[in-house]
């Protein structure tokens, strides 16, 4: 291939074909990516909204894998994401270089098993169903008449991906349809390999120059040893505040009793019936303690819960040592060993891994224990790692360069609580810190745990190109700092007159981003009352569609939780004002947080501010980032929680945020609110 142009060339030629313009922080983050490849080191760049950052990464990427005839692999957070990046901006960047590069670079989307439609699972659908039992006649009908659906698409798609799929099936008819991968027989000994969906996915990404896939099937790529990534030198890792989550999940493992009891029937095709009755009668046993167990963190795991969980992994031991050698010959067979197996395995994983994880003194613990149970959830006990930092400096820094990327990531104007987090040791040119002191016979924190640091560590280097959004010009961030510190008996009336205020200001346009979903209830229901501005609130039906009608309508409002924090971009008049209820820390019973909170005070750190306040500060970043979406949006944004303004680490979560103007006076805020809606109003009319 003759030489390639430089980034800088690409890049100006991909903006010109997409009718953008010239961003300087586009342009240093594509240098910087380049610069990275070439040093062989790690790179954190946050790219602010509006930066333009998929293209920042994306041109060097794709002149990296055409010089070096090469894969690159770009992970997002979510396969909504991954399949903007596949249908919308890849084909068009492509198109803009090909005339450049000499030919059209080549792309291809990855996910996880589970996503595509299984053959071999859809011939035998209903053959032995695992949880029909628990639906009423209604819903298996309902059930039935889905699959049925699927039978007629499989004819017709070309890729078996669920996400083609309009209109959408529940998740439990696709279930019957579907295979995870510790779940699927293999090409070799499947009727239907030459055919496989998942196979055929996983072909495209061997001579493709970039594949793009995300966080959750990255973490089982590497930590469960599939290898369904092709071999890759450079791994570009977007939404990268949200890695650590991700991967968290994936290694957390989980018991309950419908696990154990799915296990036993399935076991029952393959072993001997008096294992798999003992097996079932452990689940059994399993539910009688969850019952009487309260739930949350568990540091000592009681006699009787200890001797259940046992029961569990000798029983499921027992099925999977009787499972006799696989039949090639009968796929059928073949096809119920490897659910039974799979099935087996994971509960007996899970059982060990619970019990193991109690052995070590309290301080020496690598994972935490806790039980779920309340509501509609059914009880389960689960299995979280600590910190995940030493699983991905092994697996994902140490043999490529690797980019991580986001609007949000230098949480107190610093990149280091995240970098802890992925594993990272010092910024490239950073002195070391100082060694802590510790008592004679106490362990170092684990590296990557929260606050710790470990000689070896991957060195990386850290840039914020910024944003082209003049936010202290387009936005104010207004403090209600008069305002009572938030209580745990719902919102305080004086939340409410002050919501109801700024709504009246506003003209409606505004985000109500709650810290639970009890609160945002609450603010729907009284509200609605008092205002004249329609209101919606997450849940009354899908999110996409409340977000499209909340863009829609100028006037109308929506409250919501978690997800509304993170996922709502709606430029224009139609979002003026996010207010904000309180600060968002993790529930103080929330046991993950609580015991990463208190590993990293054991360790000598400060455990509040490594985790609670670290969650926090990411949350609000993303949260308040939702204000401006586009060069010619201005708003405000309103934390009612007066300790932003009056607490130690407000400066901490402030210094997290985008740089808008800041005040803590409500009538300030009223009044800019009341200029905008005037300013918007012929635009309504």
């Amino acid at each position: 291939m003759p030489d390639l142009p430089d980034v800088e060339t690409l890049l100006d030629a991909a903006v010109r074909a997409l009718d953008g313009a010239r961003r300087d922080g586009q342009v240093a983050m594509a240098k910087a990516v380049t610069e990275a490849i070439e040093a062989d080191e790690h790179l954190v760049v946050q790219a602010g909204t509006g930066t333009g950052k998929s293209l920042g990464y994306l041109v060097p990427a794709v002149r990296h894998a055409l010089a070096e005839k090469t894969t690159v692999v770009v992970s997002t957070a979510t396969i909504a994401l991954q399949n903007q990046l596949v249908d919308r901006d890849l084909p068009r960047l492509a198109q803009a270089l090909r005339p450049l590069l000499g030919r059209e670079p080549t792309f291809a989307i990855l996910k996880g098993r589970r996503n595509y439609l299984c053959r071999h699972r859809l011939d035998t659908a209903g053959a032995d169903p695992d949880e029909t039992e628990l639906f009423d006649p209604r819903a298996l009908s309902s059930l039935g008449r889905q699959v049925q659906r699927l039978h007629s698409w499989a004819e017709e798609t070309v890729t078996g991906d669920r996400d083609e799929l309009v209109p959408g099936v529940s998740d439990l008819a696709w279930r019957q349809v579907s295979v995870a991968a510790n779940e699927c027989m293999g090409a070799q000994a499947c009727p239907f390999g030459t055919e496989c969906f998942a196979e055929q996915a996983r072909a495209e990404t061997t001579e493709v120059d970039i594949v793009v896939t995300n966080h959750a099937l990255l973490a089982i790529d590497a930590m469960q040893g599939y290898h369904l990534l092709p071999e890759h030198d450079l791994l570009l890792v977007d939404e990268a505040h949200e890695l650590v989550d991700r991967v968290t999940s994936v290694a957390t493992g989980a018991l309950s009793e419908k696990a154990v009891a799915t296990a036993a029937k399935r076991a029952a095709r393959v072993c001997d019936v008096e294992l798999t009755e003992r097996l079932a009668e452990t689940a059994d046993g399993l539910s009688m303690i969850f019952t009487d167990a309260e739930p949350g963190r568990i540091d000592h795991i009681p006699e009787a819960l200890a001797g259940a969980v046992a029961s569990v992994r000798d029983a499921a031991h027992a099925c999977v040592s009787s499972v006799g050698p696989e039949n090639k010959n009968d796929p059928d067979a073949a096809s119920a060993r490897r659910f039974a197996l799979a099935a087996l395995e994971e509960v007996h994983r899970a059982a060990v891994r619970v019990l193991e994880s109690f052995e070590p003194p309290l301080r020496d613990r690598q994972d935490v224990v806790w039980l779920a149970k309340g509501g509609r959830q059914a009880p389960s006990l689960h299995v979280a790692p600590l910190a995940v930092g030493g699983l991905l400096r092994e697996k994902l820094f140490g043999d490529r360069t690797t980019v991580l990327t986001s609007a949000t990531l230098a949480l107190g104007g610093s990149f280091q609580s995240l970098a802890v987090q992925w594993g990272l040791g010092r910024e490239r040119d950073q002195a070391p810190p100082p060694v802590p002191e510790r008592s004679e016979g106490e362990p170092a924190p684990e590296a990557g745990a929260p606050g710790s640091a470990t000689e070896g560590e991957p060195r990386w280097r850290g840039m914020d190109v910024g944003s082209p959004f003049d936010h202290a010009r387009s936005g104010i961030l207004y403090v209600a700092k008069h305002l009572p510190t938030p209580g745990r008996d719902g919102l305080d009336p004086r939340y409410l007159d002050e919501i109801a205020e700024l709504i009246d200001a506003a003209g409606g346009r505004a985000l109500g981003l709650f810290s639970s979903m009890r609160a945002a209830s609450q603010a729907t229901e009284e509200l609605r009352e008092r205002l004249d501005q329609p209101i919606l609130c997450q849940g009354e039906d899908s999110t996409g569609q409340l977000v499209k009608e909340f863009a829609e309508d100028e006037a109308t409002c929506l409250f919501g939780t978690l997800s509304l924090w993170q996922g709502v971009d709606v430029p224009g008049p139609s979002l003026q004002l996010v207010i904000v209820d309180r600060i968002p820390f993790p529930r103080p019973d929330d046991p993950l947080a609580s015991a990463r909170q208190r590993a990293v005070g054991a360790a000598g750190g400060n455990g509040f501010m490594a985790v609670a306040a670290t969650h926090a500060a990411l949350l609000l970043a993303q949260g308040t980032g939702r204000l401006l979406r586009s060069m010619s949006d201005k708003g405000v944004v309103a934390v009612l929680d007066p300790r932003l303004a009056t607490a130690r680490y407000g400066s901490f979560l402030r210094s997290s945020l985008p740089p808008y103007w800041g005040t803590t006076d409500p009538e300030v805020a009223r009044a800019a609110l009341r200029r905008l809606n005037e300013a918007a109003a012929p635009a309504a009319v």
